[in-house]
């Protein structure tokens, strides 16, 4: 997800006492490391309350979670530490490349046990077709907690708020994870639009001014 080919990560963090990082490239693309994110997926099962915020609590949880990891700088681990559950204390042979301070640490405590677990998985997959992906001097910096949103907007089966002429769309909404994904979303709404309008010239009897 998100792949940053001579990329950056960067400190995108926008709340008082909370590390929230993102990835970014140049237009050159002509960083010394390539970045990417390991999305893992959350569930409103795991925010642990039925309230209509709990999934932005369950952000925040360990977002700040991550700042007192990194003390206010981005929270960095080496692969290998990581999967052996040790701080790291000294880089290996890949240098991070990041906007913004850093601090050697554990990300153990940024995230669910789960979590934890399944990044793992999913390094050590993606390795096998990417030979040297689960280097042990791999670096790892987090956390990125907003791949998409806690909440979600209730939209009708004509894809917008019941009674209201409000079509919520994309990732802000809660009904897509990515660029791709979210103008995809977009595409739809502007079709659901586009349709809704049309039917009322219709019924209005200004279909002629609407196609001269």
């Amino acid at each position: 997800f998100c792949m940053c080919p001579g990329g950056y990560v960067v400190n995108a963090s926008s709340e008082h006492g909370e590390t929230c990082v993102n990835g970014m490239s140049y237009s050159g693309r002509d960083g010394e490391n390539s970045n990417s994110a390991i999305v893992v997926n959350v569930t409103p099962e795991d925010y642990g309350s039925d309230h209509p915020l709990a999934g932005m609590k369950f952000q925040r949880r360990w977002e700040k979670a991550a700042y007192e990891a990194g003390q206010g700088a981005v929270p960095v681990q080496l692969f290998g530490d990581y999967r052996r559950d040790i701080p790291t204390e000294k880089l290996g042979g890949v240098k991070p490349q990041i906007k913004g301070k850093y601090r050697l640490t554990s990300l153990k405590c940024c995230l669910p046990e789960y979590i934890k677990d399944a990044i793992i998985e999913g390094v050590v997959s993606f390795d096998k077709r990417m030979p040297g992906y689960s280097s042990d001097d791999a670096v790892l910096s987090g956390i990125e907690a907003r791949t998409s949103s806690p909440v979600r907007m209730i939209r009708g089966d004509e894809l917008r708020c019941e009674g209201t002429c409000i079509y919520p769309c994309g990732e802000g909404a809660g009904y897509a994870g990515g660029i791709t994904s979210s103008a995809v979303d977009g595409m739809k709404v502007a079709e659901a639009i586009a349709s809704r309008f049309s039917n009322e010239a219709i019924t209005d009897g200004t279909q002629e001014n609407i196609n001269g």
